[in-house]
């Protein structure tokens, strides 16, 4: 170890106190709801005075990363990405959580501005507010204005925000490590997340990805009408420093309160959120994945405006055909092909019980595949969809985990607005479209040119590989492996019963040989005369270890884990 990493390992160690008193508080709810002491039960209390027993499991989970701070906060929202690891319950409520943090004072701001634009404040804008408009865990934003009149805003990343999050990813990792090893944690794959969280956090450290998100956005919406992304202003813009066009309008939650807009009116502007995101989600491929109230924008001639662009989705060919199908086999109630799609995006366990998984879809589609589209409840839906897929432990792609959170948000979004419309509405219509879309000259042309790539590379590499295998097998150099699962019991019990037999007939041979030393030389109960001590001590170790593998056999059922299933399905 290194004399300078000393303070680093040191403040670690802070940290992971810190982590530990903070986990510790809030999990010892847990036993203490089980506690009939009701003065026990109320010492531990949140901000407001209310006992944390008196929370539920998954509000208790949200406090203790809200306590932990920023990085813990984004682990949070990683999370509620993925309600198949950890359930639609959990998952909803980590949505919830709040990454507002203290602003930095403004003598940092203008340092960091200035030093990434390499020119003074004064000279960059012509006016630039001392006060945040909102601070949240990675940066803050400030109004400003250009030397045109061109009212931007500023995102500028909190002070030494980089360290922070490094420390507490160090932390994250040993914690991972940790959970691997026990069982109830392990099936959450901790360290798959915490390498999520830990690319996540990386990109947002750089702005310059939401720079290009911006862009990217901008190209792909320049035909569209009625809709606007804020414009970027890459010269002023950095790694630290995102300066973007700052766009006027109520948000939808403005909106949406009562006696603000007519029925018809605001379900109108749910339709055209719903089919502007149907659109970008089917057809382009391309989707801004945080469709939050506040983040949507309404101007006074009703275009839509769209600000936010940290979390951008992305959907290839290949999952936005899986998806298609998926769709396909709701629509037609086929649970069948629905459970094998499933099994085909997702990350099967081996020991998974498709039986179960088959009446668990069949189950869900009959629920609501009757339902009509207009009262239909979507977000049910989906958390089911999610449950399903958490108690069969079945993984799925994080693009996938992404869209349904999207969907989710956007439901609820549109709920708020029109509460009698529903995004299947604005799907339906698309369905036809949908379906030309993917037996279109274009896609088949691109699937068959990604078939050729791959096939043209298997040609090159097959003839090496057949060759290099047949000099393995001339110069005996090729091994074959093989794995066995559930074996070492009943061949351990076979080699105890080979032994214990063993033992049982050599102490027969012992005892009826008369091998010295002896017992009741001159008689003794029941007519016994002349038995040999060892033939008679290692015929009744034979009985015990005996007795011992009926009882592990009775206690196991069988010598196979198995035959049970074998059996019944014969």
């Amino acid at each position: 170890m290194r004399i300078s990493a000393l303070p680093r390992y040191y403040r670690n160690l802070r940290r992971w106190q810190e982590i530990i008193v903070v986990l510790r508080r809030y999990g010892l709810a847990d036993w203490l709801s089980r506690l009939r002491v009701d003065f026990i039960r109320d010492w531990l209390k949140d901000d407001r005075g209310v006992p944390l027993s008196s929370y539920s499991r998954e509000a208790r989970v949200r406090m203790a990363l809200t306590e932990l701070g920023p990085t813990f906060i984004k682990l949070g929202q990683v999370l509620s990405l993925r309600p198949d690891l950890v359930g639609s319950e959990q998952a909803a409520e980590l949505q919830l959580l709040q990454s507002q943090v203290p602003a930095d004072p403004f003598d940092k701001v203008k340092s960091i501005v200035e030093i990434d634009l390499q020119k003074s404040l004064a000279d960059a804008f012509l006016d630039f507010a001392n006060e945040p408009i909102a601070s949240a865990s990675i940066g803050q934003v400030h109004a400003a204005t250009l030397a045109d009149g061109s009212s931007v805003v500023v995102k500028v990343q909190h002070y030494n925000i980089r360290d922070k999050v490094n420390e507490d990813l160090e932390v994250l990792h040993g914690l991972a490590l940790m959970a691997e090893r026990i069982p109830e944690l392990a099936v959450w794959q901790p360290r798959s997340i915490v390498e999520q969280l830990s690319r996540t956090l990386r990109r947002e450290l750089s702005f310059s990805r939401e720079l290009s998100n911006l862009l990217m956005f901008q190209a792909a919406l320049k035909d569209a009408k009625g809709i606007v992304v804020p414009k970027v202003f890459a010269k002023l813009s950095s790694a630290r420093v995102l300066t973007m066009e700052r766009i006027e309008g109520e948000s939808i939650q403005c909106l949406a309160s009562p006696g603000t807009l007519h029925f018809a009116e605001r379900a109108s502007i749910a339709r055209r959120v719903a089919e502007l995101y149907i659109e970008s989600i089917f057809v382009r491929g391309l989707y801004h994945a945080d469709p939050h109230p506040g983040n949507i924008l309404i101007q006074e001639d009703g275009t839509i405006g769209l600000i936010d662009f940290g979390m951008v989705g992305r959907i290839d060919d290949s999952l936005r055909g899986t998806i298609e199908e998926m769709l396909w086999a709701i629509v037609y109630q086929d649970s069948a092909l629905l459970t094998s799609l499933i099994k085909r995006a997702g990350k099967i366990p081996v020991n998974i019980d498709e039986a179960q998984l088959s009446n668990d879809v069949a189950d869900l589609i009959a629920a609501y595949g009757s339902q009509p589209l207009e009262s239909l409840d979507l977000t049910g839906a989906l958390n089911d969809a999610t449950d399903i897929l958490h108690r069969h432990r079945i993984t799925i792609p994080s693009q996938m985990g992404l869209l349904l959170k999207t969907l989710i948000t956007l439901e609820g979004t549109i709920r708020m607005t029109s509460p009698g419309f529903s995004i299947l509405e604005a799907i339906q219509p698309m369905m036809g479209q949908i379906r030309r879309n993917r037996f279109s000259p274009n896609r088949q042309l691109r699937r068959l040119r990604r078939l050729y790539v791959e096939l043209e590379g298997l040609m090159e590499r097959l003839p090496s590989q057949i060759s290099s295998l047949m000099e393995m097998v001339q110069e005996g150099r090729l091994d074959v492996q093989l794995s066995h699962r559930g074996l070492s019991p009943s061949i351990n019990r076979l080699v105890l019963g080979l032994l214990t037999s063993s033992l049982l007939l050599g102490s027969s041979i012992l005892m009826a040989s008369k091998v010295p030393p002896l017992l009741f030389m001159n008689g003794g109960p029941m007519g016994l005369q002349d038995i040999s001590i060892l033939g008679l001590l290692g015929f009744l170790t034979s009985i015990m270890v005996a007795f011992r593998i009926l009882l592990a056999i009775n206690k196991s059922g069988h010598l196979d884990p198995t035959a049970d299933e074998n059996d019944s399905s014969l």
